[in-house]
């Protein structure tokens, strides 16, 4: 009575302890879903993608296309980059000449050497004044702007003198280098060079002509304006392109010119926030689908943040890079590997969901690329041929298999579509299929970010349960050294567990690996457990308590051994549970018996759990418990081995061991057979061979040696 007050009680706190959790867990799902629909939002493109998928020299596979208003051919990028370049190459830059200066430094030399230059006669100062004239008068530039224009000889310059301005080629002017040098070509004062260096004439040398870089700017800017960006006109209802027409340079200006004049007139008209607003719509719409099917029939994975995080990512990366494409024009569309999305979701949850998340990605996709109906039969054939050639993961092998499948499946929907647009195999379009060859080689990525997604999401795949389950490395071999009768317990265990996994439903590959792994805390203390005892039992040294605390903790201690090798959580989960909140009865019931007349505590005898929260768990603790007791019958009998299963699996059902998990009176009953069917095979009796008379045994010198065998 005071158990099951207790158990009641603690019933009540667990489920006031889950509110919290259960809401928390609502708003981490409603964060994951509003944060999905945002980003997709944030970089789908807004009429910026190509309209058209089309290539110069190939043929025209839409419809007539008749221009539906009036827009001007916009000539190409390099081709007005190029007229630019071309004007601005005439392009006069103008500077402004500044008389004073000139009168300023000569005054300055005079000044300086009003009693003539040293070592000089008188007349040699008005020498250099004059020659120091001239070059004013032909005019000084700054070594810099002068090395900026000097690269062309033929420029020239507009110089702007008071009200007057004229053009002169640079090659008629100096720079403040070029001026000192043409002091001491002169004749008069070239042989003098040495004792005019003295002088530091140079510092008389300053430029004279400056840029007017304000002038100079208004007047590019307004010869690059006077370049018309157009050239021609096409007219509303003019024919640009029919069905079947090979797409030339000029035809493609002119599509383009149609596409930029409606993403301008959209903008102007406001239709741009219409496309958002759109798009939001749709967006909206195709998660929500996708959200309901996970509430009704995968609630389980929506339940589950991980499950949820994982698809909801690749919900929105995948939108998220074919906008970037779209949006930049990097490369193609069908390059990029969206089959990954059914191969994750296959190898981590199952095919239905799967397809749906694949079926919910490419519709996203295709509002962004625009010709939707080529990239939505393209992908989803592919994506079909990723989930069906995907039923396991359970070697390298599987992933070239599958990205080869996906490769050669995009190949013939795409010439299957083309040669119902075209019906001339001339006229197809073969650079398209080395895209699909690239994207089958990127999807061979798969396999090693199947790795990150195990680590960032805490999944587990095939592979990785296929090395787990390794019986020759890591703990399972220390079990099968330190505790052989365990390991064979777990063996055994294992493969019971995985046979009724696979009748009912359940992941067989997960609940055998579970299974191998359940008992490893019992490395600790081999000697206190049955299985791994000969002759002597510990236990009788040792009061009822004692004994009990001993066996529960070797459920801590496998936990403690699984933190140390790095094992999985869902190993962990499986040692946590395998024997949920039941009790040694054992040495309960014997300390009952020492003392009848005390109340004895269950507490120090009960496992603390949890109890089984999936059906993989339940499985685990019906066969642990059967195989560990069948081992006390004294006759395997069916009858003994029939009423040992019920008692102990109707026991734990009456317990309520499996309220917590999604398992059913029709997965029970098939597990209670299939545990009668295969105990009775393990322990079946062998008849008893008759002693042999002497007479018996003569004659049976002659019988065949085969017969002796078969008996």
């Amino acid at each position: 009575m005071k158990r099951a007050v207790e158990h009641n009680t603690n019933m009540m706190k667990s489920n006031t302890d889950k509110k919290p959790h259960f809401v928390r867990d609502a708003i981490s799902r409603n964060l994951i879903i509003i944060a999905s629909i945002v980003m997709i939002l944030f970089f789908m493109p807004r009429n910026d993608s190509q309209t058209f998928h089309y290539d110069i020299g190939m043929p025209w596979l839409y419809g007539t296309f008749i221009a539906k208003f009036d827009f001007p051919i916009y000539k190409s990028d390099e081709a007005y980059k190029q007229e630019c370049d071309s004007a601005m190459a005439q392009f006069q830059p103008y500077f402004t000449i500044n008389n004073d200066i000139e009168r300023e430094e000569i005054e300055k030399l005079e000044q300086d050497y009003k009693d003539g230059l040293p070592g000089l006669p008188a007349e040699y100062l008005r020498i250099v004044t004059n020659r120091l004239h001239r070059v004013y008068q032909a005019g000084i530039m700054s070594t810099q702007d002068y090395s900026e224009l000097a690269q062309d000889s033929t420029r020239q310059v507009r110089i702007i003198n008071g009200k007057e301005t004229e053009s002169r080629y640079i090659s008629y002017l100096y720079s403040t280098r070029t001026a000192y040098s043409q002091l001491f070509i002169d004749d008069e004062l070239g042989e003098l060079r040495q004792v005019l260096q003295k002088c530091n004439l140079n510092e008389y040398i300053v430029p004279n002509v400056v840029c007017d870089k304000e002038r100079t700017e208004n007047e590019r800017e307004e010869m690059i304006n006077s370049i018309p960006p157009t050239k021609g006109i096409v007219y509303s209802g003019q024919k640009i392109i029919d069905r079947g027409d090979m797409v030339n340079e000029h035809t493609d200006r002119v599509i383009k010119s149609f596409e930029k004049e409606k993403k301008q007139r959209n903008i102007n008209n406001g239709e741009f926030r219409d496309t958002l607003f759109g798009q939001i719509i749709f967006v909206i719409l195709v998660v929500a689908c996708f959200t309901t099917y996970l509430r009704l029939f995968r609630r389980d994975y929506y339940k589950k943040t991980r499950s949820m995080m994982m698809a909801y990512s690749l919900l929105t990366v995948f939108p998220i890079i074919t906008s970037l494409v779209m949006e930049h024009n990097f490369f193609s569309v069908y390059i990029i590997p969206f089959c990954m999305v059914p191969i994750f979701t296959r190898v981590f949850l199952d095919s239905r969901t799967a397809f749906i998340t694949h079926a919910a990605t490419i519709l996203i996709c295709a509002a962004a690329v625009n010709y939707q109906y080529e990239f939505l039969i393209v992908q989803f054939v592919a994506g079909m041929a990723a989930v069906f050639s995907l039923r396991e993961m359970s070697s390298r092998a599987q992933v070239l298999k599958t990205a080869l499948l996906v490769s050669i499946a995009s190949v013939l929907a795409y010439f299957s579509l083309q040669l119902m647009e075209s019906n001339d195999l001339q006229k197809l379009d073969a650079d398209m299929y080395s895209h699909f060859f690239i994207n089958g080689v990127l999807l061979l990525l798969a396999y090693p970010l199947m790795y990150l997604i195990e680590k960032l999401f805490d999944f587990e795949s095939d592979m990785t349960l296929f090395e787990l389950s390794n019986t020759n490395k890591g703990v399972l071999r220390d079990l099968s050294e330190i505790a052989p009768g365990t390991f064979q317990h777990s063996i055994t265990v294992a493969n019971l567990a995985a046979e009724i996994a696979s009748r009912i439903g359940a992941d067989s590959l997960k609940v055998r690996t579970g299974a191998l792994y359940h008992d490893i805390g019992k490395m600790e203390n081999p000697v206190f457990f049955t299985e791994n005892q000969a002759g002597v039992n510990p236990h009788d040294n040792l009061s009822s308590e004692q004994s009990a605390r001993t066996i529960i903790n070797h459920v801590t201690n496998g936990i403690r051994i699984a933190e140390r090798n790095d094992l999985p959580q869902f190993i962990k989960d499986f040692i946590l549970t395998h024997h949920g909140t039941g009790m040694t009865k054992y040495f309960f019931v014997k300390e009952q018996n020492k003392n009848p007349e005390t109340e004895i505590d269950p507490t120090p005898f009960t496992y603390s759990g949890p109890n089984p929260s999936t059906r993989e768990q339940a499985i685990l603790m019906m066969t642990d418990s059967v195989e560990a007791a069948s081992r006390s019958l004294s006759e395997y009998t069916e009858e003994n081995i029939s009423t040992l299963v019920n008692r102990i699996v109707d026991g734990q059902v009456a317990e309520g061991y499996f309220k917590e998990c999604p398992i059913n009176f029709r997965d029970i009953a098939i597990a209670k057979q299939i545990l009668i069917d295969r105990l009775k095979n393990i322990y079946h009796t062998r008849i008893s061979y008759p002693e042999a008379t002497k007479k018996e045994n003569n004659a049976s010198q002659n019988v065949e040696p085969e017969t002796n065998k078969s008996l």
